[in-house]
């Protein structure tokens, strides 16, 4: 049979559409590159030599529940000790416990722009791929670094891991140009980037299992390497950059999002990045604001809100897992619900992409900012405590109706490299953040905690006021110069090498180039 008669019988039988299979493959790559990313927080609490635990100060430290309780600790298997006991245990402070936590986002920072440079050339498939897959092989020589190097072994392979997630982002944001209509984006944003939330719900409490009862800590990163490794396996075969390259994709869906995927590069060859203009638009660094701030309140979130709920509250591995895993799973049902909100009120025009996107970057930062520095406030009450934090993620989920696709929104053409500029650099407060908290919280106190609370209260509500004042949700002139032509006050020259056809210098009469246009 001829290839033509196999995609024939293929456009029959595969009858759920391609972007969908995209959505829940791109769902399980988030959740796996989370699980990889966060499992460290808490195998990191089984790595250390843990001191004798801080006499209780009433107001500063919380009892530890066990003792009070007379709980008595089921014994390990003779032979299960044995096996854990053979795993050194390093005496690292808090200190460099933090800088070890922040070692996957200085690589991760280094690969964001090259990555989404490397998929608006040549596909998001493999550039997604391929980086999953170098951050899978690197979690499971996890164990085998660190048994090796120490500290500074646990350091270099966490780097590795972080460079090959850097352009999972900005790749996906470009797949999800070319595949997903502007009216179903949200939809695709929560389905694919609520994978995130899989992976932090996943990772901490598949982690305390695995580490309860003297578990081996080795067995965390073989564990999530390998679903890493089985992941990509499916991708290779199932997914693809483009939907006009996709060789059993129905004629019907092909048509459809040739109409309405509004990407140019879908139907010819992208011009050069503009950074000229792309570095001077105000709603671009409105979104690298808005980023920095959710980045700095979330990377706080999953890196150090397992040491909180072991070192401060005194849950137990057991407890920790399934705590920090609660927050996760508020905000992944959320994330839907709001997604589903902000499609609809657009689709009927209740109000503009540009004041969608402003309403749910306001819920995903000022309003977590608030519950967080009340649980902070909330001392040794633990219920109390994982209330709010669990009512600040819930919030912090219209994170992926705004700041996550945002930019599709003002360059569905380089959607890749604005969103690898924005991540790239808002990652860096993943780098600061475990390092910082570290420093603050040396005697992991309650007063210690609250003043890092406050920093993320303060970054979280600054940023958001920038965005509300330059932010956008409308496409800018330099995404696509032939077709909206030249802002009036343009005196950088051409963004082309090539001569530019005057007729095409009139600016769009139906776009408006202001930073908050279609507020």
């Amino acid at each position: 049979m001829t290839l033509t008669g196999w995609r024939l019988i293929l456009n029959r039988v595969m009858i759920i559409p391609q972007r969908y299979v995209l959505g829940v493959l791109g769902l399980f790559a988030l959740a796996n590159s989370f699980t990889m990313r966060v499992c460290l927080s808490m195998t990191i609490t089984q790595m250390v030599t843990h001191r004798a635990p801080t006499e209780h100060i009433v107001g500063e430290t919380c009892p530890d529940m066990s003792i009070m309780s007379n709980v008595t600790v089921s014994e390990v298997p003779d032979e299960t000790l044995m096996i854990y006991e053979r795993r050194e245990k390093y005496d690292w402070s808090e200190a460099t416990q933090g800088f070890l936590l922040s070692a996957f986002y200085y690589g991760y920072v280094l690969t964001h722009l090259p990555g989404a440079l490397l998929a608006e050339k040549f596909g998001g498939k493999w550039t997604v791929g391929l980086g999953l897959l170098t951050t899978s092989v690197a979690t499971v020589l996890t164990p085998w670094a660190v048994t090796v190097g120490g500290a500074v072994g646990l350091f270099a392979i966490r780097v590795i891991e972080g460079m090959g997630e850097g352009p999972v982002t900005p790749a996906f944001v470009l797949l999800l140009a070319r595949w997903v209509p502007p009216s179903e984006r949200s939809r695709f944003g929560a389905m694919i980037f609520g994978g995130a939330q899989i992976g932090n719900i996943c990772g901490p409490y598949i982690s305390g299992l695995l580490l309860a009862d003297g578990g081996d800590w080795a067995n965390v990163f073989y564990v999530f390497g390998g679903l890493g490794i089985i992941w990509f396996i499916f991708w290779s075969l199932l997914c693809y950059s483009t939907p006009n390259t996709h060789p059993y994709i129905s004629d019907e869906e092909r048509a459809y999002l040739k109409e309405t995927v509004i990407a140019s590069g879908l139907h010819k060859k992208l011009d050069p990045v503009p950074f000229k203009a792309l570095l001077r638009s105000p709603p671009l660094w409105a979104l690298v604001a808005a980023a920095i701030g959710h980045d700095w309140g979330y990377f706080t979130m999953i890196t150090d809100l397992p040491k909180y709920f072991s070192d401060v509250l005194r849950f137990n591995i057991k407890e920790t897992g399934l705590m920090s895993a609660l927050p996760y799973m508020a905000m992944y049902v959320s994330s839907f619900v709001m997604a589903g909100l902000c499609d609809l009120c657009i689709k009927k025009k209740w109000h503009s992409i540009t004041t969608g996107r402003k309403i749910y970057t306001t819920l995903s930062s000022s309003v977590p900012a608030v519950f967080i520095m009340l649980a902070s406030y909330s001392g040794c009450n633990r219920a109390e405590a994982v209330g709010l934090f669990i009512a600040s993620m819930v919030f912090m989920a219209g994170f992926y109706s705004s700041v996550k696709i945002n930019a599709m929104d003002i360059a569905p053409n380089y959607a890749g490299t604005c969103s690898a500029f924005a991540n790239g650099i808002a990652a860096i407060s993943g780098m600061v953040t475990p390092y910082l908290i570290g420093l603050l919280t040396p005697d992991q106190t309650i007063g210690q905690w609250r003043i890092a609370f406050w920093a993320v209260f303060t970054v979280l509500v600054g940023t958001n006021i920038i965005y509300l004042i330059w932010g956008s949700g409308e496409p800018q002139w330099w995404d696509d110069v032939d077709k909206y032509g030249y802002p009036p006050d343009w005196k950088h020259g051409p963004l082309k090498k090539r001569a530019v056809d005057t007729e095409k210098k009139i600016v769009h009469p139906k776009h408006d180039h202001s930073p908050v246009a279609n507020d």
